[in-house]
């Protein structure tokens, strides 16, 4: 068994546990993949106006702990989960809580870039909004092109819009999805491994973008990159086997971590 730090300790749900500051909480959450159980009682609070990055092995939970904050886990076949995760202090598991609208005010922005082949720059930020009734009109441009500036995106694509998504370099491909994201105006923003499958010039615009984005939303990022961990976030969790083994402030993680395994994984005795 893993030791756990006293900060992470297994909590039951209850109202004395509900941090009133918290954009995000996940409370006592395990999720299993039929039999196979892939969290073990994970507790993690998400600050708003922060980036927050889940580190640790391949196979430890990283990706299936991020799927539980805007229901996407319950999609996959045989997929279980229990526990409470929190937005604005409201389990978004509660039977009367719609999904899609979670999925709404949480976006996604996944591994390899993934905009529509189909569609054009401009239909594929708009997509997600036309979806929920948006019609072409004025207001739809100026949601675009917003969403699109704030990608850091709009002076290299603004003369190509009716191009197709899929027309232009993989990094900015990323910031497109991310565009599309930010078009449904979401309160918080995951990424899984957004830089995992972009060069190095891309990966320093996707970071640079992420810590613009902390302005407005709060943001989750899970990477193996433990640098870029360490230049992005605010705060970061170390994950291991299913298990949160430690959380704080990225500074202290990196420098000072409470948990020898901790240590042991940063200073890449493992991994």
């Amino acid at each position: 068994m893993i030791p756990i730090q006293e900060n992470t300790q297994k909590l039951k749900p209850s109202p004395q546990t509900i941090d009133t500051t918290a954009k995000m909480q996940a409370i006592n959450v395990n999720a299993w993949f039929g039999q196979k159980q892939i969290l073990k009682s994970v507790n993690l609070i998400v600050k708003p106006n922060t980036v927050t990055a889940i580190i640790g092995p391949s196979g430890c939970g990283k990706s299936t702990f991020l799927r539980c904050f805007n229901r996407m886990h319950e999609l996959s076949s045989n997929a279980k989960m229990t526990g409470q995760i929190l937005l604005d202090g409201e389990n978004i598991y509660d039977r009367h809580i719609d999904s899609v609208q979670i999925r709404r005010r949480v976006g996604m922005v996944f591994q390899k870039p993934n905009p529509f082949p189909t569609m054009s720059i401009y239909d594929n930020v708009a997509a997600g909004l036309r979806l929920t009734g948006a019609k072409k009109d004025k207001n739809l441009d100026d949601i675009v092109k917003r969403s699109l500036e704030q990608a850091t995106l709009w002076n290299e694509v603004k003369e190509d819009l009716k191009k197709p998504g899929t027309s232009i370099s993989g990094g900015q491909q990323q910031r497109l999805c991310i565009a599309r994201t930010i078009a449904l105006q979401p309160e918080v923003i995951l990424m899984d491994e957004p830089c995992s499958a972009l060069d190095p010039i891309a990966t320093a615009k996707i970071e640079q973008l992420v810590t613009e984005l902390k302005q407005k939303y709060a943001v989750v990022v899970v990477t193996h990159n433990m640098q870029q961990a360490s230049r992005v976030s605010d705060y970061t969790a170390f994950m291991y086997l299913g298990e949160l083994v430690e959380f704080g402030e990225t500074g202290q993680i990196f420098e000072n971590p409470k948990d020898k395994l901790t240590e042991k994984y940063i200073t890449g005795e493992f991994g």
